[in-house]
């Protein structure tokens, strides 16, 4: 297997040009979540293999020959960008108010290198390649994958993906057994208060107070109510209310996310969010409507893959992180449901783009990872086809 990987690495060095390429065309033209179809249409043309078949609306799986009958082996990558006005500077921008924030057009790129390098040397399991729709929204593109079947039919056991991470070191990959990214769960509260003029407090029920309160309160979620070995994070990320400065409004919103790192924890949590938001309510002379929107579960890597992979990514002399997680959610994680008639095993690896103080993080309008970065996602997602493998392929 050694052999295998010096020459996967050598061919996918010749597909680099070309990849980087495509990953500068997807760049230029990015597509949201759910209308992908233009990126779909354009990687399936630079893999060569067909137009595939289409999963999860404007997705699209791509079946590639292995030189034996074993278990296909799926890796996949995010067609869709963000709603971000990119200010990078690079002639190959977006010019729309779509960018590729998160690093799905290197994913991408380096999907079609390894794949491409894969059929000209001839591996010794299939691929399916997995180019899914809508990784930023909720519903789940992947789990429209999975419930298409399509894994089942071309016999999936492992689904490989890698993601940059700006926040490890350059050169660095992380291919870490177990939780490594956070369930999520988005929710809105609507608090609901009598307003009237600001001059006479007294005779009102402030919803902008009392939803103000809530906002520091739901901060007991992550300190008080979960165990801070496993942790927990609950953010607000818009608040909405009033229309003048001297109006008090009848009601006020916020909008927000609970992250858990346990499955276990989720319930609690839950009832915990309801709790606070219904008791500050009260508190306030006020009332509460909640409303929960279940997202993603806890992405959880098969801890067989994850072990191989580390070794084949230090036999391709990259430098392996074996502790980092994040509070980040990824629908990746509805493949990691595990092996045999339950589903497939899973593996998200993380490949690092340098822990650098002021870089631009995921989703900022400033980040751009460089055209190395390909290489190294590509080295990831071999790792990760290898360690599907078995022991037998160490």
């Amino acid at each position: 297997m050694s052999e295998l990987w010096e020459r996967w690495q050598r061919a996918i060095a010749d597909e680099l040009p070309a990849a980087i390429e495509l990953r500068h065309r997807v760049h230029a033209d990015p597509r949201g979540s759910g209308d992908e179809e233009d990126t779909a249409r354009v990687v399936a043309e630079a893999l060569g293999a067909g137009e595939g078949i289409r999963v999860a609306k404007t997705g699209r799986a791509i079946p590639l020959p292995g030189k034996g009958d074993g278990p296909a082996v799926a890796l996949r990558a995010e067609l869709d960008a963000l709603p971000v006005l990119e200010r990078t500077g690079v002639g190959w921008a977006s010019d729309s108010e779509l960018m590729h924030a998160c690093g799905h057009d290197v994913h991408l790129a380096a999907l079609v290198a390894v794949c491409r390098a894969a059929v000209r040397i001839g591996v010794p399991r299939p691929i399916l390649a997995v180019l899914q729709p809508r990784e930023e929204t909720s519903p789940s593109g992947a789990l429209d994958v999975v419930e298409s079947g399509v894994l089942a039919e071309y016999g999936v056991d492992a689904v490989i993906g890698a993601h940059v991470q700006p926040r490890l070191a350059n050169g660095v990959v992380s291919a870490v057994p177990g939780p490594v990214n956070a369930s999520t769960d988005e929710f809105e509260v609507v608090m609901h208060g009598q307003g009237g003029h600001a001059g006479y407090p007294h005779l009102l029920r402030d919803p902008i107070l009392a939803l103000s309160q809530l906002v520091v309160s739901l901060q007991q979620l992550a300190s008080r109510r979960v165990d801070p070995v496993f942790g927990a994070v609950c953010s607000i990320g818009r608040i909405q209310a009033g229309t003048a400065a001297n109006v008090v409004p009848n009601q006020a919103s916020a909008f927000g996310s609970l992250r858990l790192m346990r499955a276990q924890d989720r319930e609690r949590a839950l009832d915990g969010l309801g709790e606070i938001v219904h008791g500050t309510a009260q508190a306030h002379g006020c009332t509460a409507e909640l409303r929960v929107s279940p997202c993603e579960p806890v992405l959880h890597n098969d801890p067989a893959l994850a072990v191989g992979a580390q070794r084949w990514l230090v036999r391709g002399q990259s430098d392996v992180d074996i502790d980092f997680r994040s509070f980040g959610a990824d629908d990746f994680a509805h493949y990691c449901t595990g092996g045999g008639d339950e589903g497939t095993r899973g593996l998200m690896m993380f490949v690092g783009l340098g822990d650098t103080a002021g870089a631009p993080s995921l989703h900022d309008e400033r980040f751009l990872p460089a055209d190395d970065a390909v290489a190294r996602v590509a080295n990831a997602l071999v790792a990760g086809y290898l360690a599907a493998l078995g022991p037998a392929g160490a």
